[in-house]
């Protein structure tokens, strides 16, 4: 069964995903004259509160929640993955991969905002089942979007990543996963069970402390290597247009290799295009679509050009460093390996980093499965649903669940294209509500879009 399901994954995750994901970046940045430029600009809206406009949670609460869904395990194993598999150049394609990424994340929360609907409980629910059903009149997309999605976040965006977490604090701690998981269980079900105020509460303080956590483990370790830190960005830059043919930590990696890995592993890491991040944003209070949409692409900022691009430098250097003591090592024991140069705590600070990184990725990814399963079966199924992904977080604990990370690998893929159909379809809006209120100098301009009250 398993060979099965990695095939249908070498498909699905294959060549074409890749192009049609990263060409989507490209085309984005294009029509939106390159709005990358303005990530600065929408990191200072980011903590500029709009606290007179409709919605659910600030934008800085959507944007944490959105980030505490995409910040995970992939931005330090994944990199770690990318590196020995596709050579140091895999991390100059992680970071440019980012960094057009930047221009889909921008363009998915604008449509987002745009296309968004009020339930009859007041609460805002948007994302690209509802962009596909109002703005392209392809509701059939819509639903698959959602049933996609609805499915898919029981593994990837749960049970895997509780797996994960008993796993890391079994190996570091000895704590038994049954207990490990009974503690992740509560606290996962006091969250969530609040809805997203509560999840977008704990978010802002979660996010920034793990982030800062991990990226201060990173700084301790890149000052540690600083005599290899010039040749560690050489490599990377040259590697990633000539290939790598050292030994050592390094295998013979080619420049399609580093291409192949770098941009797979870029684009798992950020999530742009894959149309998860918006049903976040949706919920935003904010006067347009551009204020959250320039808010939203932050997170990529955040998520690929900082953090993955720290952990690849660590990687990188820590391998110049010592080559003989870390070749042949692979994702997780290479990272591992770079971060135990940090005497005594090294592998604490990285297991704690694992661990809140895995748990906001279960936070996050509640909020989309919910409103998936609002959009397909209603309101009812709200309080089901938390109850269900509360008990999903125990059994992902304690079981293996190979077979369901490569199901909802597989899922998560057949989420991607209808997102892809949207952004594509809609290019147009997003440029003129780019230009609207953004180039025409009117951020603080109110949208004369009408949010619809739906049934459910």
């Amino acid at each position: 069964m398993m060979d099965v399901i990695s095939s249908i994954q070498g498909v699905v995750w294959g060549p074409v995903m890749l192009v049609l994901l990263f060409g989507t970046h490209v085309f984005l940045t294009i029509r939106t004259r390159v709005i990358q430029r303005y990530v600065f600009k929408g990191i200072k809206l980011s903590v500029t509160p709009d606290k007179e406009a409709e919605g659910d949670v600030s934008g800085f609460g959507a944007l944490a929640t959105a980030l505490a869904a995409t910040i995970g395990t992939g931005n330090i194993v994944g990199v770690a993955t990318a590196v020995a598999s596709g050579g140091p150049g895999a991390v100059f394609w992680v970071w440019l991969t980012g960094l057009f990424g930047i221009a889909s994340k921008y363009g998915e929360a604008v449509l987002a905002i745009k296309y968004r609907v009020k339930g009859k409980d007041g609460a805002m629910n948007g994302g690209p089942m509802y962009t596909l059903e109002r703005g392209m009149k392809q509701k059939w997309l819509g639903i698959l979007f959602a049933l996609f999605a609805g499915i898919a976040c029981f593994g990837i965006g749960n049970g895997t990543q509780g797996n994960s977490i008993t796993g890391m604090v079994n190996n570091t701690f000895g704590i038994s996963p049954v207990i490990t998981g009974i503690v992740l269980t509560v606290a996962t079900g006091a969250v969530i069970l609040g809805g997203v105020k509560s999840i977008a509460k704990v978010c802002e303080k979660l996010v920034p402390f793990m982030a800062g956590f991990y990226i201060l483990g990173c700084i301790i370790i890149l000052v540690m290597n600083h005599e290899y830190l010039g040749a560690a960005v050489k490599l990377i830059v040259t590697s990633a247009f000539t290939g790598n043919a050292m030994g050592g930590g390094f295998i013979g990696a080619t420049v399609m290799m580093a291409i192949r890995f770098g941009i797979a592993r870029g684009l798992f890491t950020n999530e742009s295009g894959l149309g998860s991040a918006p049903i976040a944003d949706a919920a935003a209070m904010t006067r347009n679509p551009v204020r959250q949409g320039l808010i939203a692409m932050t997170g990529v900022f955040w998520d690929t050009i900082i953090v993955c691009a720290m952990t690849g430098m660590v990687l990188v250097s820590s391998i110049l460093k010592n080559p003989e003591g870390m070749s042949g090592l692979t994702g997780g024991d290479l990272s591992s390996a770079a971060f135990a140069t940090i005497p005594v705590i090294g592998p604490i600070v990285l297991t704690i980093g694992l661990i809140t990184f895995a748990w906001s990725t279960i936070l996050g990814w509640s909020y989309y499965g919910e409103r998936c399963w609002v959009y397909l079966a209603g309101e009812k199924t709200i309080m089901p649903f938390r109850i269900l992904w509360t008990i999903v977080v125990f059994v992902g604990s304690v079981a293996s669940l190979d077979l369901v990370w490569g199901i909802a690998d597989i899922l998560n893929a057949c989420m991607a294209f209808p997102n892809l159909v949207a952004l594509l379809g809609l290019s147009g809006v997003i440029a003129a509500e780019t230009k609207k209120y953004l180039f025409n100098d009117n951020l603080d301009g109110w949208s004369d879009d009408e949010i619809p009250v739906v049934d459910k």
